[in-house]
């Protein structure tokens, strides 16, 4: 009986917080394992009392309010909604005795099973921790919505007040409509109003968890004692930010009163930073020679966690890149000529074959030395293998720039077998043959995917590309808007189409260009003009976010490796290139081949868009995510320095050959 007593008062100075609570447990504790028994017993005798003298409260109090509910349903004085109204507030009244009620059984029923479990046992003292988080966590959402049920039991009260007064007064015609106006906003907003809350805490899956709301202030680390109204204003528009236990940052994507404009002033503070940053580092990079993106990742590092850290929305910042993505590969689909291949298509086609093959095939030697998954070298293989376009006019240029072409396709057909990779990998595969035939079926799927896809490609251009584009063509005399809108709304149909068939979006934008540039050079030259600015612009913004994941302190640390890493592949892909060409070029094109394979050892910027839905999908870890990020942006440096060298090299002795 003791013992009871005492886990009920404890409960109840937790409860109730009449004593402090580490003062109650020292207390409690001191008495029970004291011989002082006649103390102790008063002391929890008086405690006890208290606590069934405060049930017996309750209760009364909950027969009053029950009556007063069934008295007021009587009263026939009162409207609809006033009766409905006075009821749900008595109701809430006895909904908080309950629970706090409730609390104390709970309070007790924990510190229970806390001394009944084994404190040595750290999975017994984890279950007892989640069993009270989960049970805080009810009590968080029962307790914010008997809060947000007298919030709005307050604003009727001050609604009944107002309109009260109003009755005793004479109103003008503009007060008239303007009420009018006021009742049909209200009820426009009870209509549009979601529910999102109480819709979704009973799905299957979702958690609830303790947040932070952050105002800008408490992010600058100012002491906020008086908000000002603007502020006040933020916070009842929930443009504060929430942070989680895992220290993940969100921000409001959907308000509740669809009825007031919002702007998320974080990802437009962030925007302006990029932007107004990248113009000078990618001046200073053109300026010594170097590629204007090593500027815009230099951006991105420098805005980064790894040095300001001041863009607060990099998930945005990443969303709006992705828009660069989609429209780089509509123009490399745009430049996709048949008719500039179809002298070199043969040295064009096996090129880039061979040279895919042979980079997988040592990034697959390499990965059984280094003991890494077929999954990850495959993919940095390919990510690697991968080279910058360059531009030139020399009779090299056909051939380079051929198997360029060539690597892209191959980039869109690698993202659409992208999907497949990620679901071998997910799939088990202990039995070898097993996973062989879950591979083959997954590869069967893009094959029916791809044909579909290139089936209603034959058919778009055969009826519906020609009109299309002559009808934009018409309507955008004397303005480009509808010709860059009608360009945009092709690019997300075709992407839109290739997601629904499972293959990737990016694939989707490639034919489009390439659909496209199935219409002539005019035609070609003339969406250039009007994509190409809108495609550079979306185009800083990936490399920027790029950035945001490159670390310097990383590329200091393994400054090393990362220099070996990077020599070695530009080297190796160098050597490759020119035992290729060397294969497959004719006696007398072979003198080309060294600046070829110069211009083919630089890793192309593609691997970072590779790199990144790799690492999004968990086929690469953490570590190989950073290697690829900073060897690729590495190679930027070192390999335009082998570029030069050759070329020079290769343009002196064609001179000297010449005057010869």
């Amino acid at each position: 009986m003791q013992f009871v007593y005492w886990l009920l008062c404890l409960g109840l100075a937790k409860a109730l917080a009449v004593i402090p609570k580490d003062q109650v447990a020292k207390h409690v504790l001191k008495l029970y394992r004291s011989n002082r028994a006649p103390h102790g017993q008063s002391w929890m005798a008086n405690n006890c009392k208290r606590l069934v003298g405060l049930f017996h409260q309750k209760s009364v109090a909950v027969k009053k309010l029950s009556a007063a509910a069934k008295a007021v349903e009587r009263d026939q004085t009162l409207t609809e909604d006033e009766r409905h109204f006075r009821v749900h507030t008595l109701e809430v009244f006895q909904k908080e005795l309950n629970e706090s009620e409730h609390l104390v059984y709970q309070a007790v029923h924990s510190l229970q099973r806390a001394l009944q479990g084994d404190y040595k046992d750290v999975v017994n003292m984890k279950e007892s921790s989640r069993q009270r988080l989960e049970a805080l966590r009810e009590a968080a959402i029962k307790e914010e919505q008997e809060y947000v049920e007298l919030v709005a039991a307050e604003k009727h009260q001050q609604e009944a007040l107002k309109i009260a007064l109003t009755q005793n007064k004479t109103l003008s015609f503009l007060d008239e409509l303007l009420e009018d106006v006021r009742k049909a906003a209200d009820r426009l907003e009870e209509e549009i109003e979601e529910h999102a809350f109480n819709n979704n805490k009973e799905v299957v899956g979702v958690n609830v968890e303790a947040v932070l709301r952050v105002e800008e202030d408490e992010e600058n680390g100012g002491k906020r004692k008086n908000k000002s109204k603007k502020r006040e204003a933020e916070y009842d528009l929930g443009l504060s930010m929430l942070i989680d236990s895992q220290n993940n940052q969100y921000v409001l994507t959907k308000p509740r009163d669809s009825t007031m404009p919002r702007a998320d002033h974080h990802f437009i503070k962030d925007l302006v930073s990029v932007v107004m940053l990248s113009l000078p580092c990618g001046w200073i990079c053109t300026s010594v020679g170097l590629p204007p993106m090593f500027g815009y990742i230099m951006c991105g590092v420098l805005l980064g966690p790894s040095c300001l850290n001041s863009i607060k929305s990099m998930v945005q910042v990443e969303t709006l890149g992705e828009l660069g993505v989609f429209f780089t590969l509509f123009v490399v689909g745009l430049e996709f000529s048949p008719e500039r291949l179809r002298k070199v298509w043969k040295t064009s086609v096996q090129g880039a074959c061979y040279l895919s093959l042979l980079m997988v095939g040592s990034g697959l030697l390499w990965g059984q030395v280094l003991r890494i998954r077929t999954t990850q070298t495959v993919f940095i293989s390919t990510c690697l293998s991968l080279s910058r376009d360059k531009e030139g006019d020399s009779d090299y240029s056909s051939v380079l720039l051929g198997i360029l072409v060539m690597q892209d396709v191959q980039l869109g057909l690698f993202i659409a077998v992208m999907p497949t990779l990620i679901q071998a990998q997910s799939g088990d595969l202990d039995s070898f043959l097993f996973g062989g035939l879950r591979v083959l079926y997954l590869l069967a799927q893009v094959v029916l995917s791809l044909a579909a896809v290139l089936l209603l490609c034959i058919l778009f251009k055969s009826s519906i590309i020609g009109p299309f584009y002559k009808k934009l063509h018409n309507e955008s005399k004397g303005t480009k808007e509808i010709l860059v809108l009608g360009m945009a709304a092709f690019v997300f149909f075709m992407l839109t189409v290739t997601e629904f068939l499972g293959v990737s979006m990016e694939l989707g934008c490639f034919l489009a260009g390439a659909l496209l540039s199935t219409q002539g050079h005019m035609v070609t030259a003339e969406v250039m003009s009007c994509i190409e600015p809108i495609r550079d612009f979306l185009a800083i913004i990936f490399f920027a976010s790029i950035g945001l994941h490159v670390f310097p302190t990383f590329v200091l640390y393994e400054l090393t490796i990362l220099l070996v890493l990077t020599l070695s592949l530009v080297i190796m892909k160098f050597v490759m290139a020119v035992a290729v060409l060397t294969a497959i070029l004719p006696p007398g094109s072979r003198h080309i081949r060294w600046v070829v394979s110069a211009g083919l050892a630089q890793v192309s910027e593609f691997s970072f868009v590779l790199s990144s839905r790799a690492r999004r999908a968990g086929i690469i870890s953490r570590e190989i995510y950073l290697l690829v990020l900073s060897v690729t942006t590495l190679s930027q440096l070192l390999a335009p320095v082998l570029w030069r060298v050759t070329t020079h090299v290769w343009v002196t002795r064609t001179e000297r050959k010449t005057v010869t």
